[in-house]
């Protein structure tokens, strides 16, 4: 087996030092060429994982490591030709183009004060392609509708060139044609080798991309594993405290609950 491009070892944070952590004793490792989907209620902690995989939290214990160097070892700019994030949202106070705004994501590649050049340019066009904007290339970001910026947000993340990619609920503003191209997207990078850390509410997202699950728990703590071992209609219940069951459908996994 490769050694995992991300470890989480022991992991635990909190915001306030007299009150419960937020993340408990989580421990997981994410193998190359695979999509791990994080579940959990609201307020688990799911956004505060990916922050501490970036870098921008430092756990109050415990160890995180890319490519076995802890992640205290690497400078902004090294964490950033490594990590990307597609957030939820994003608010862009400027009236940037499309490919401008997708050209941001080569800033870790660029000198200080470098401006951008044809590589650079050429991977902003690739990953407006791969997401099926290039024909709005010249729009002014402001203008887009709410799916077209997730994809624009995602095409930026892409334009980095990361090892890893971090996506938090990239599906949450997305209609069901939108939902369809970003699942075939991840499919297609992850055929590619591509790693993804994905969090997301959405079930039928999650048996359509996963191969492993990691689900938080109501107390911090963290269960990690394949999604067939994991997402199972017992854990969802607990997890969510409410009953859910799974079912075939036409030949397809689904959750129902009641």
């Amino acid at each position: 087996m490769s050694r995992p491009v991300l470890c989480f070892d022991n992991v635990t944070f909190g915001y306030e030092p007299h009150r419960p952590p937020t993340l408990r004793g989580v421990r997981f490792s994410l193998q190359p060429g695979r999509i791990t989907a994080v579940l959990g209620p609201n307020g688990a902690g799911k956004t505060t994982l990916l922050y501490l995989a970036l870098g921008w939290l430092r756990p109050w214990e415990g160890d995180i490591r890319l490519q076995g160097q802890s992640l205290r070892g690497r400078g902004a700019r090294e964490r950033g030709r490594w990590l990307a994030l597609v957030p939820q949202t994003e608010h862009t106070p400027f009236d940037y183009s499309v490919l401008e705004y997708v050209l941001m994501g080569r800033a870790p590649h660029l000198p200080p004060l470098g401006i951008p050049g044809e590589e650079d340019y050429q991977a902003a066009w690739q990953a407006l392609e791969r997401v099926g904007l290039s024909d709005l290339a010249a729009h002014p970001v402001p203008q887009l509708s709410g799916g077209e910026h997730q994809l624009m947000l995602l095409a930026r993340a892409l334009a980095q060139n990361p090892r890893l990619l971090l996506l938090d609920e990239p599906t949450a503003h997305l209609d069901l044609k939108n939902k369809a191209r970003l699942i075939r997207i991840l499919r297609d990078l992850r055929a590619r080798g591509g790693t993804f850390l994905m969090t997301n509410h959405e079930p039928d997202v999650v048996l359509a991309v996963a191969d492993d699950v990691l689900l938080i728990e109501p107390d911090g703590s963290a269960r990690f594993g394949p999604l067939t071992e994991v997402f199972t209609a017992e854990t969802l219940s607990r997890i969510y405290q409410m009953p859910i069951r799974l079912t075939q459908i036409s030949g397809r996994l689904q959750v129902l609950w009641t």
